[in-house]
C-alpha cells in the first residue's frame, strides 16, 4: 500500500556555518564518510514517499546527485526565489512548497542524521534529542508525554534540544498559521512557528532520537567518527571545489568547473578499456559503476608493480607528432609545467598568507621560490614526450581489480594536459606516479606526517612505507632501462607537490610546499 505521506527537506540555504566546504555546493552535500549528507535522510524513508525539496543555493547541483543516486525514487523540486537576505528564510521556503504539501508530512533539515527508525505523521509529533545540549538550539519543554512549548535557542532549564525533525498531522492548520504568521515571525523561524501555534489546539508528541548535526564543523566532525567510513577503502583528501562519493555501487564525481566534468566524460570514452565506463553525466557531475577491486596502496608490492607497469606500457601509446605539433607541444609544456607553476604558488601564498623569502628548512638554507625555479633548467623540462596520458598517476587512482583478465582500471584521470585532451607528457604520468611513492595518502589521511613553520624557520617529516620505497626504486630502474631520465621525473615531481599545495588544506598545504621547495633545490643547486 503507497505511504499516504510526503517528506519535504529544505535545501535553500547557504550552508555559511560550514564555511569553505559549502562554498561550491548545497550543504546537503557536504561529504560525510564517502557520501553525501542527504543520502542519509532520504534513505530513512520508504522509496514510494515523495520527497519535495525546495532549492535556492547551488540548487542545480542537489538536482544533478539526486538525479544520478535515485532514479527510481520521485523527487518535486520547488526554486526559492528569495533564499538569503532581506525577506528570506526558512518559513519563504517552506510556504513555496505548500501546493505540494496539502497532506500529512514529515519535516527533516538536510543537515539532521538520525539513528532510529522515523515514523509516519499518523500523529503530530516532534523529535528532540538528550545527547546534546539546548544552547545552539530550540528546545522543546516536555510535561506528561506531550509538548508545552517550543522556546527560542539559548533556552536553559528543564528541555531538550529539537532537532528539526518533526511529523505533522494537521497540516491545514498548520499551513494556516504560517500564513497568518507572516509579518509576525513565521519566515524567519520556520516550522517551529507553525508548530507553536498548534500548541493548545492540537496534541504534539516528543519522540526521542540519537541525532546527529552536520550542520557545523564540530558537530560534522562528530557526526563522521559515529556513523560507518563508508563503503570502499579509499584515502580521499578533502578539497572544496570537487569530490568524490561512493553510493549504491555507483561512484560519482562532483567538480565546480563545467568544463572539466565535459572534458574527463569525453576522455573516458578516448581511454576505454582503460578507466570505467561513464553511465550518466550532468554538467557538474558524472558516474560510473563501482569497479570490483581494490585501490592499489591496499594490494602493492615489487611484483604487482612491475606487472602494473608492463600494463602501463600498453597504456603509454606514444603519438607521433610533425614539426609544427611538435613546436606546440613544447610550447603547452613549456606552460603547463613553468607558468602554471608560478601562478599555483602565487595562489598558494595568497591563501595562505605566506610570505616569499628565504627559509632554512630541516637545517638547510632555501632561498626565495623564484631563485629556485630560475635555476631549473626549463628548455629540457619541456621537451616532453607525446603519448596518450592518464594525467593524475599514483596509486590512489590504480585499481587492482579481480578481472585476471585486466588487473588494472584507472581512475580519476585528468580532464586536458594543458588543454589538450589527445596528447600528454609521458613524464607527467612518471612523475605523478613517483609523486604518490613518497607521499601515502593513506598515511596522510592518518595525520602522519609534522610539518612546523616559525618565522623563516621550516621542519616537516612524513611516514614512508616502506614496500613504496621499494617500488620507487623499480620505477627508477624501469626509466633508466627505457631511456627515460630520472632528474627530469625528480624535478617534475617536485614541482607537482609545489603545484599541489595550493589546492589541499593547511596543514598539508605545507608540507607539500616545502617538500617541493627544498627537493628542488637540493636536486637542482
Amino acid at each position: 500500500m503507497k505511504n499516504m505521506y510526503k517528506v519535504v527537506i529544505p535545501c535553500a540555504g547557504t550552508g555559511s556555518r560550514l564555511e569553505g566546504l559549502s562554498k561550491y555546493v548545497n550543504k546537503a552535500l557536504v561529504t560525510v564518510n564517502q557520501k553525501p549528507a542527504i543520502t542519509y535522510v532520504i534513505d530513512k524513508f520508504p522509496e514510494d514517499v515523495e520527497i519535495v525539496i525546495p532549492l535556492g543555493f547551488k540548487g542545480e547541483s542537489i538536482k544533478d546527485f539526486l538525479g544520478i543516486a535515485y532514479p527510481n525514487r520521485s523527487f518535486t523540486f520547488v526554486e526559492v526565489d528569495l533564499f538569503e537576505g532581506p525577506g528570506s528564510g526558512l518559513g519563504y521556503s517552506l510556504l513555496k512548497c505548500k501546493q505540494f504539501l496539502n497532506c500529512p508530512f514529515i519535516f527533516i533539515p538536510n543537515d539532521s542524521i538520525v539513528d532510529d527508525d522515523i515514523p509516519s505523521p499518523k500523529s503530530n509529533w516532534m523529535g528532540y534529542s538528550s545527547n546534546h545540549t539546548s544552547d545552539q538550539y530550540r528546545s522543546l519543554k516536555i510535561s506528561n508525554g506531550h509538548i508545552e512549548d517550543i522556546l527560542a535557542k539559548g533556552s536553559t532549564g528543564d528541555v531538550f534540544p529539537y532537532i528539526g525533525l518533526a511529523g505533522i498531522k494537521n497540516y491545514e492548520e498548520f499551513w494556516n498559521n504560517m500564513e497568518r504568521g507572516v509579518n509576525s515571525g513565521s519566515i524567519e523561524v520556520g516550522e517551529s512557528y507553525g508548530l507553536k501555534m498548534m500548541l493548545g489546539s492540537a496534541e504534539i508528541k516528543p519522540i526521542e532520537f540519537i541525532w546527529h548535526d552536520t550542520g557545523n564543523l564540530d558537530s560534522l566532525e562528530e557526526t563522521k567518527n559515529h556513523l560507518p567510513q563508508g563503503e570502499v577503502e579509499a584515502n580521499i583528501l578533502d578539497k572544496a571545489d570537487e569530490a568524490i562519493w561512493f553510493y549504491n555501487k555507483k561512484v560519482i564525481k562532483f567538480h565546480k568547473d563545467k568544463s572539466f566534468i565535459s572534458e574527463r566524460v569525453i576522455r573516458a570514452n578516448e581511454l576505454k578499456g582503460f578507466v570505467p565506463q561513464i553511465t550518466d553525466s550532468t554538467e557538474t557531475m558524472y558516474s560510473y559503476d563501482l569497479v570490483n577491486g581494490q585501490v592499489f596502496s591496499r594490494n602493492v608490492t615489487t611484483k604487482k608493480f612491475e606487472e602494473f607497469l608492463k600494463f602501463a606500457d600498453k597504456f603509454w601509446k606514444k603519438i607521433k607528432l610533425n614539426i609544427d605539433e611538435e613546436a606546440e607541444f613544447y610550447l603547452k609544456c613549456n606552460s603547463f609545467y613553468r607558468d602554471k607553476t608560478y601562478e599555483r604558488v602565487d595562489m598558494f601564498f595568497k591563501r595562505f598568507e605566506v610570505i616569499d623569502r628565504e627559509v632554512i628548512v630541516n637545517d638547510q638554507i632555501i632561498p626565495e621560490y623564484k631563485t629556485v625555479l630560475d635555476n631549473i633548467n626549463w628548455d629540457l623540462i619541456s621537451k616532453g614526450i607525446p603519448s596518450r596520458f592518464h594525467g593524475d598517476l599514483h596509486f590512489e587512482n590504480i585499481l587492482y581489480t579481480n578481472d585476471k583478465s585486466n588487473r588494472f582500471c584507472l581512475i580519476d584521470w585528468r580532464q586536458n594536459f594543458s588543454g589538450d585532451m589527445h596528447v600528454g607528457d609521458i613524464y607527467y604520468d612518471l612523475a605523478k606516479l613517483n609523486h604518490g611513492l613518497i607521499i601515502s595518502h593513506e598515511l596522510i589521511h592518518k595525520n602522519l606526517f609534522n610539518v612546523e613553520v616559525d618565522q623563516n624557520i621550516v621542519s616537516f617529516d612524513f611516514n614512508r612505507k616502506h614496500i613504496l620505497h621499494s617500488c620507487q626504486n623499480v620505477l627508477k630502474e624501469y626509466a633508466e632501462n627505457n631511456n627515460y631520465d630520472w632528474n627530469r621525473i625528480r624535478d617534475l615531481t617536485s614541482l607537482i607537490f609545489l603545484n599541489v599545495a595550493a589546492l589541499h588544506e593547511y596543514p598539508y598545504s605545507l608540507l607539500l610546499y616545502y617538500l617541493g621547495l627544498s627537493s628542488l633545490w637540493n636536486d637542482n643547486s
